[in-house]
């Protein structure tokens, strides 16, 4: 039987260059290679893409619809990495651990990876609104800091400088007009009706993230700590790059935002006392937020192993 064909379409970006990375030494699957001086050429990408039996597309927005408009047979899949898909109709959402959302996935033939943001966001939350501890009407507040290659080749050609702005060296609060490009998909994988406040912060390190979502539980009905950790637990029981911290505390009282750098797994860890909880999702930007996250959904996709090929 032969192999599988993978074309990554923008690999010399960050996302594209991290998921040839995990790929490059598979012998399961045949990448597609382009000439460098044509990776922007169209007629050789389409050629690319239409040989393909799966594309990925690490991609600007209207570059990745372009992608998908010069493949002309009904056989090549695809996963688009871009924000362009993640709410469109007839895309399914790439994010395994959700309900039944594998099936889904082994099924489909175009995929939207999710954003890194929202990814941590979807996890903590999803389980909590379908127990019905969270209402889809809940004012909620979500908070992160991330790596600034989650920026991009702009953003870390500017960390990465010699001469640098001494402003770079702090945490720096953005998407200050509270529209940030993940909220939609935020609501429409969590049942949300209410737009979250969403406060992100990059940060003056490569890789990582942690998303986190405060929560008044005197205003949740009853619900404590031991039931919001049985729901996690019972929700993402079984899952191999999803699990819940044991201890619901950090030993030092600490909690690092980068620990995860280098991983495509993740890690919910829940803290609190009586009255409050805040739930914390801690994984790689580039890894479960990006380019582990499209190998675990080609894998899905494909009929491999899921981890296979994974930082774990």
């Amino acid at each position: 039987m032969s192999k599988p064909k993978v074309y990554i379409d923008g690999q010399a970006g960050t996302t594209g260059l991290q998921i040839y990375g995990r790929l490059q030494s598979r012998d399961d699957i045949e990448l597609l290679a382009i000439d460098p001086d044509k990776r922007k050429d169209e007629s050789a990408r389409r050629e690319c893409l239409n040989e393909a039996d799966l594309a990925i597309l690490c991609l600007p927005d209207e570059a990745a619809r372009e992608a998908v408009g010069l493949i002309r047979n009904g056989r090549t899949k695809v996963i688009d990495c871009s924000t362009a898909h993640r709410t469109a109709e007839g895309w399914v959402y790439g994010l395994p651990e959700l309900w039944r959302q594998r099936e889904k996935l082994h099924a489909a033939k175009r995929v939207a990876n999710p954003g890194c943001y929202a990814t941590g966001a979807i996890v903590l939350l999803r389980p909590l609104v379908g127990a019905g501890f969270l209402s889809t009407e809940n004012p909620l507040t979500i908070h992160a800091l991330s790596g600034y290659t989650g920026g991009g080749n702009k953003a870390i050609g500017q960390y990465e400088s010699g001469e640098r702005p001494a402003e770079l060296s702090s945490p720096r609060h953005y998407a200050l007009s509270l529209s940030h490009k993940h909220i939609p998909e935020i609501m429409a994988q969590t049942g949300l009706h209410r737009k979250p406040l969403f406060c992100p912060i990059i940060c003056d390190f490569p890789q990582g993230m942690v998303v986190s979502v405060p929560m008044s539980l005197t205003w949740m009905g009853g619900v404590d700590q031991r039931l919001l950790r049985r729901c996690y637990e019972r929700y993402y029981q079984g899952e191999p790059l999803v699990r819940l911290a044991p201890k619901t505390v950090p030993e030092d009282g600490f909690l690092g935002s980068n620990n995860y750098a280098g991983r495509d797994d993740l890690e919910i860890i829940l803290c609190g006392n009586d009255d409050q909880a805040v739930a914390f999702a801690r994984f790689d930007n580039l890894g479960k937020g990006a380019s582990g996250a499209a190998v675990q959904n080609m894998n899905i996709m494909l009929g491999f192993e899921e981890t296979k090929g994974l930082n774990l």
